[in-house]
């Protein structure tokens, strides 16, 4: 039996895994999205999913900060605040689009994890889906799967 490697890669040009977050992708800053660029997708993949979610946030599910889906898999980065060209589901603020990371003052830091999602389908997802709702409609149409984690603090 073989390694089975993933290819599967997304990064940003504004902050690398692990590493604070720029406070322009903040809500004290201009609260727009980072741009994304994503390398080595999968034989098979259709489409692609994005969610951006804090596990750290004091609420009992954590803090959903973006949903992006309906993704082409020809597309391979999103641009600074150009989210808005697919699909956007509803950030935990019942909101569509991005909101930028406002961990609590003292808080501690918090891992902004930005979830890509490669799928073996074109799903025809109406817009304004909460994060459980698209994570229950991917599910068995996910190949594989990347992250990049950002930090942010108060």
């Amino acid at each position: 039996m073989g390694l089975n490697i993933k290819d599967l890669r997304i990064s940003s040009p504004a902050f690398t895994t692990l590493d604070r977050m720029p406070q322009r992708y903040t809500s004290e800053g201009d609260n727009v999205s980072p741009p994304l660029t994503w390398s080595g997708l999968p034989a098979g993949t259709q489409q692609l999913a994005l969610i951006c979610y804090d596990p750290d946030a004091p609420l009992p599910c954590g803090f959903t900060h973006w949903l992006l889906y309906g993704i082409p898999a020809n597309i391979d980065r999103i641009a600074e605040a150009e989210g808005g060209k697919f699909s956007e589901g509803m950030n935990s603020e019942n909101k569509p689009g991005y909101t930028g990371p406002a961990p609590p003052p003292g808080h501690g830091s918090h891992h902004y994890y930005f979830w890509l999602y490669a799928l073996d389908a074109e799903l025809d997802l109406k817009p304004g889906l909460d994060r459980e709702q698209l994570l229950d409609a991917i599910a068995d149409h996910i190949i594989e799967q990347a992250r990049l984690v950002g930090v942010y603090e108060r």
